[in-house]
């Protein structure tokens, strides 16, 4: 999901999983969420770092726990349905923490999936949900393709626009295999995160012209200039309009907020950001075989990978690179070292023991 913050890029330390995750469980329940839900918060942020997507990542700890304080974030752990026919739902998650209204509304979509063939669910009122690919790869563990996709607060202009219009709206489509493993697409309709420009801004490096704009519309390789400005549509009009219809399956649908209404992450924690989702479920059964299916997907993949490449090593399907990092660190975790010290920084605080912290090394990126 887009407009995340940046952790700056000077320094990696190594952390172990576990004591990683009961930390930031333990900062949720000092907050006053309850113990399940902050092991699931807990879990979906580390899972994001240990994917290699640090933006998503327990950087955002912080933001929510000061936004849960401020009232702009409910601790509400369940939904609110507002319309349920047949295989579509209309929810309300009432400002909760994305991860668990998220959770929640895909599991409804794989239910109806289950008794309908597919299951559509719509959530207005919505906050951050993380990663995009989280919910729809959870589809495929109960047989079915996931789909998952919400709105952002606007950063992109249409080709020569001179005003953000959408946001940089995620879209994530999963696709089981008999490995277990799905091919996964998670995408932004940005040409790239917001996050590696203020990344950029802070190392005081330029950015490649292609990654924004500037307020007059101009691409730009300041990234200064471009955080006054707007990302650049991934495609160009092509990434524009998938942004857009995305704004409206997500907002429209579920008659909540869209465009302008969605609001920033960052500016003012005291102001819900109360975007939208949208989450699809399609049970393979209801088409055909799921055995036969899971085959040719499995070949489909593997198709792909034996395609000659001219760089080195195999050629990558789409959620390769994610899940071989997620293998590689379902121990330790590498994390930038200035986002390990404002967390731990941030735990004793507020009176959170964060002693298992230690960084097992940190070396330069």
């Amino acid at each position: 999901m887009g407009d995340t913050a940046a952790p700056d890029q000077a320094r990696t330390a190594i952390v172990s999983v576990s004591a990683l995750q009961k930390v930031v469980a333990a900062l949720f329940v000092d907050a006053g969420m309850r113990e399940t839900a902050s092991q699931t918060i807990a879990t979906a942020l580390v899972e994001a770092d240990r994917q290699g997507i640090g933006s998503h990542g327990v950087a955002m700890a912080q933001m929510y726990i000061e936004r849960l304080e401020r009232g702009s974030v409910s601790r509400a752990e369940s939904v609110t349905i507002v319309q349920d026919n047949d295989a579509v739902a209309v929810l309300d998650a009432g400002h909760m923490l994305g991860h668990l209204a998220g959770d929640e509304a895909m599991a409804i979509a794989v239910d109806k999936a289950h008794r309908f063939g597919l299951g559509v669910v719509a959530v207005c009122h919505g906050f951050h949900f993380g990663v995009a690919g989280r919910y729809a790869a959870s589809a495929t563990r109960a047989g079915c393709i996931g789909i998952a996709m919400c709105n952002t607060r606007p950063m992109i202009a249409p080709p020569g626009g001179l005003a953000p219009t959408v946001g940089n709206n995620p879209l994530a489509i999963a696709v089981p295999t008999s490995s277990g493993t799905p091919i996964l697409l998670d995408m932004a309709m940005s040409e790239v995160a917001l996050a590696r420009i203020r990344a950029a801004a802070r190392n005081e490096q330029a950015i490649p012209p292609d990654w924004a704009v500037g307020a007059d519309g101009r691409p730009t390789t300041d990234p200064h200039v471009a955080l006054e400005g707007m990302l650049a549509p991934m495609g160009g009009t092509k990434g524009f309009a998938l942004a857009l219809l995305i704004d409206a399956m997500c907002g429209l649908l579920a008659g909540g907020a869209w465009g302008a209404d969605v609001k920033p992450l960052f500016d003012d924690l005291s102001q819900p950001a109360d975007c939208s989702f949208l989450f699809i479920a399609l049970n393979i059964a209801h088409f055909r075989p799921i055995e036969g299916f899971l085959e040719e997907a499995t070949m489909m993949r593997e198709r792909v990978r034996a395609v000659p490449n001219r760089n080195e090593g195999q050629t990558p399907v789409p959620g390769d690179r994610r899940a071989a990092l997620a293998r590689e660190q379902a121990a330790h975790v590498a994390l930038d070292q200035a986002v390990l010290d404002r967390l731990t920084h941030f735990a004793v605080e507020r009176g959170v023991d964060a002693s298992s912290l230690t960084s097992l090394a940190a070396v330069p990126l």
